[in-house]
């Protein structure tokens, strides 16, 4: 029976994997994901391509929103100033792309540690409005500065391996032949997005148990009291711009390589913004697990409430977009009435039936 052994410590405690249960369901777990790219259809292969993007950016804007309280509107902004710079370091330096992706991380960090300072004082739907306007303003910037973004026509983004290199014989997604298994490229991008997310995924899992997230979690509750225990509200929400925003920037730069040519408008809008919002909604707010449950539900979803949206009287009638949006609409509004813990509390409650099985208290 899947229950959690006694815990007599602190380190037994904060294990991330602290029982036998855990560690099988890693391992069986690990497979799936390592045998998806051999098994996936060119489709679903690139719809988890996405997912992984959307897991870097959803364990961002939770680190922002979930962990430090700070309602945030502009996460586009931050994913659009990381797909940019990876793109133009890309076309006009031919930097290799293992440089300009953490390099776009850099640039939306910078930008999120400049906006930092304005949640001081804001809070709640005024530092939405804020943020809010940054997402109109970064377009703008990128639309100004069309020599090097190419303006309303977009970029293309090549993924260099080498310095120098060029973009048709040094690409990334170039088709390698291991032994006797040819990958192409949309799977060697899986295994490096995979290793990305995994690793985004990690990062905020010890934030969130790190002194530094405990502060988060004690200004997002109550920044008067957190300040009286000796947490410093501000340092603390800076810090928060700046991991989520960098996160946000590494996110871009991914999605950027993922579609190998970029506009500003779409994707980089305020619907993408409200996108992330709903990821973290759906998934359950205040956890890593909840950010990657809800990006990973939010990317898969889209393409199947499309197939089951041909089938729905009036929404037959719609676009594709549209009945996704709708459908998925409903679906969180849901979530919203019956489950406000989201997938997180779903997964809480499988959790304390196999706990307390086969009895039901």
């Amino acid at each position: 029976m899947p229950t959690r052994a006694l815990v007599t410590s602190y380190e037994q405690d904060l294990a991330l994997f602290p029982d036998r249960w855990h560690r099988i369901g890693i391992a069986l777990f690990s497979a799936a994901l390592l045998a998806l790219p051999f098994l996936a259809s060119a489709r679903w292969l690139g719809v988890a391509n996405l997912a992984m993007v959307a897991v870097v950016g959803s364990v961002a804007l939770m680190i922002l929103t979930g962990f430090a309280g700070q309602i945030s509107m502009g996460h586009a902004a931050f994913l659009a100033l990381g797909a940019y710079t990876t793109a133009v370091l890309g076309e006009q330096l031919a930097l290799p792309f293992w440089l300009a992706l953490p390099s776009g991380g850099v640039v939306a960090a910078a930008v999120g540690l400049a906006i930092g300072p304005f949640a001081l004082r804001l809070r709640g739907l005024y530092l939405a409005i804020v943020t809010l306007g940054l997402v109109f303003l970064v377009n703008h910037l990128l639309l100004t500065f069309s020599d090097l973004t190419h303006g309303v026509s977009g970029i293309a983004v090549p993924m260099i391996t080498g310095f120098g290199g060029d973009p048709t014989s040094s690409s990334f997604l170039a088709p390698t032949q291991l032994g006797g298994v040819r990958i192409v490229g949309d799977q060697k991008l899986y295994f490096l997005f995979l290793a990305l997310a995994i690793g985004t995924a990690w990062v905020g899992k010890n934030i969130q148990r790190s002194d530094t997230g405990r502060a988060m979690m004690a200004v997002r509750d109550q920044d008067l009291a957190a300040s009286v225990l000796g947490v410093d509200p501000a340092r603390t929400k800076v810090t928060a711009f700046g991991l989520s925003s960098f996160l946000a920037g590494i996110a871009g730069g991914m999605f950027a390589l993922q579609q190998q040519y970029i506009t500003i408008e779409p994707p980089f809008d305020l619907n993408m913004s409200i996108e992330y919002i709903a990821m973290i909604v759906l998934g359950g707010m205040g956890t890593v697990f909840g950010a990657v449950a809800g990006a990973v539900a939010l990317v898969t979803l889209s393409p199947l409430a499309e197939i089951v949206g041909r089938q729905l009287p009036l929404i037959e009638r719609l676009s594709s977009a549209q009945q996704s949006t709708v459908l998925f609409s409903a679906l969180v509004l849901a979530v919203l009435v019956f489950e406000p813990l989201g997938l997180l509390g779903v997964w809480l409650r499988i959790k304390r039936y196999f706990a307390a099985w086969p009895f039901r208290y």
